[in-house]
């Protein structure tokens, strides 16, 4: 005490000061822990009741103690035990938001995620999801980032295009529709756009209220089918996918599972991922037919015998392949952070048999399949005839997802099996020996799939 009365004025003032500013610096800390624990859990309004349960019983809810109580002052001792609590509260949080995600909510919120490539059914597939009314869907919303991306000075790697996809995808899935705004071109304008690709696949999108009364000279490039409709308004969009019970997307621009992680592992999503896979064989000759100018190569040296293929050519075959084969082999690798979030589908399955494999994969996402689903499948796969369009969903399925064999030439056929025989095999997809084994109807180039390749 006496050292202290020896202190002039001024360091006394100073220190008092110090002291002071300590404590809200303290205050000020953990204010900021709290906002930042708002802002990253939208799950807190539905909790809030939940906070407000005695200590003791919110302990026993987490089987965890009784954290002691903080002193009178509401100051903590020192920034470790304000670290300590700080973690102690956020962990309170996440298992709220868990048990409510479980058991609190009689109808969870879904996400699922329908990930494939070009020309493997996956428009047909995804119409199972678009189909159920709780469901918020949409086609290929990717679309847009792929054509920004693409003009970027040098182009984008594939690792720093799936980054910019997967957190793309994220926002989509918690409905934030805005950061498409950053990709559309034009960029809309007060929130409107007419240029969002592929509307009229998303019936929340072309219905009340989000369908506006069409403007005059206004061009709409992706418009609704079935009425006219105005620019998109993604204030109101946003505001339909947030009134639906479940979100699902289809995209054939993720290919790399790992990258997906982070999604899987969020709280705030309770994210199903459905893989879907198909016959190199056919998706290549889907790809010629619907892609026809970047194939002229391969359809002069399969029909002609013209200029070889290019290694490039083929590399890009086999890339392609092998990045699908990764991830499966991941997905069926069952990590932790995968159990219960990924299934394998094959399209040549859901072709012979679309209302089981529907079943299925309603299962897995735990949604309930609505006869309207049914009805959609059972009208939309016994066609007559296949549907006109690239992105035709209406066919014959159980006789038409084989067809490529009775016109591929053998030695194109060749060249996908030499390419892609690991994923073959492991998709289960037999190689041909011959021209005659690639055309014999009697002989399926299906091995029998597992039950249903869920982990």
């Amino acid at each position: 005490m006496e050292i202290r009365r020896t202190l002039p004025q001024d360091i006394r003032e100073l220190l008092h000061c110090l002291k002071i500013r300590s404590k809200y610096a303290v205050l000020l800390v953990f204010v900021i822990g709290l906002i930042i624990i708002e802002k990253e859990n939208n799950f807190i309004s539905r909790v809030s009741d939940k906070l407000k349960q005695s200590p003791q019983a919110l302990a026993e809810a987490n089987n965890t103690e009784v954290s002691p109580a903080p002193a009178e002052n509401g100051s903590l001792a020192s920034l470790q035990e304000l670290d300590a609590a700080f973690s102690q509260l956020r962990s309170h949080l996440y298992n709220i938001t868990l048990q409510l995600a479980g058991d609190g909510d009689p109808r969870p919120r879904r996400h699922v995620l329908l990930m494939a490539t070009t020309r493997t059914g996956s428009s047909f597939v995804g119409e199972f999801f678009n189909q159920q009314g709780s469901v918020f869907y949409l086609f290929e919303p990717l679309w847009h980032v792929e054509k920004t991306v693409a003009f970027l000075p040098g182009g984008a790697s594939a690792v720093g295009s799936a980054l910019v996809y997967r957190d793309v995808l994220k926002q989509l899935l918690l409905c934030d529709l805005y950061i498409l705004e950053n990709f559309i071109s034009p960029a809309p304008e007060g929130h409107l756009t007419p240029f969002l690709f592929r509307r009229g696949s998303s019936p929340s999108l072309c219905e009340e209220p989000v369908c506006m009364p069409s403007t005059k000279k206004v061009f709409e490039k992706y418009y609704c089918k079935n009425r006219r409709c105005g620019p998109l308004n993604i204030t109101l969009a946003a505001e339909a996918c947030r009134r639906k019970q479940h979100v699902a997307l289809k995209t054939v621009r993720i290919r790399q599972l790992e990258f997906l992680q982070p999604l899987v592992e969020d709280p705030r999503l309770d994210l199903r991922i459905i893989q879907l896979v198909r016959d190199p064989r056919a998706v290549l000759a889907s790809r010629m037919v619907a892609f026809s100018g970047k194939y002229e190569t391969w359809k002069k040296w399969a029909s002609e015998g013209e200029a070889p293929l290019r290694e490039e050519e083929v590399q890009r075959l086999r890339g392609n392949c092998e990045s699908i084969r990764l991830s499966a082999e991941l997905g069926l690798r069952r990590p932790a952070w995968l159990r219960g979030r990924y299934m394998l589908v094959r399209y040549e399955d859901v072709a012979r048999a679309p209302l089981q494999k529907a079943r299925e994969m309603y299962r897995f996402a735990g949604l309930p399949l609505t006869p309207q689903v049914e009805e959609w499948i059972g009208k939309n796969t016994q066609a007559p005839r296949d549907g006109s369009g690239v992105y035709s969903t209406c066919k014959n399925s159980s006789e038409q997802f084989d067809k490529w064999r009775f016109s591929m030439p053998f030695k194109l056929a060749q060249v996908v099996q030499e390419a892609c025989t690991p994923a073959m095999q492991l998709f289960g997809y037999k190689l041909a020996s011959s021209p005659a084994a690639l055309a014999n109807r009697s002989f399926s180039l299906l091995e029998e799939a597992q039950p249903a390749w869920v982990t």
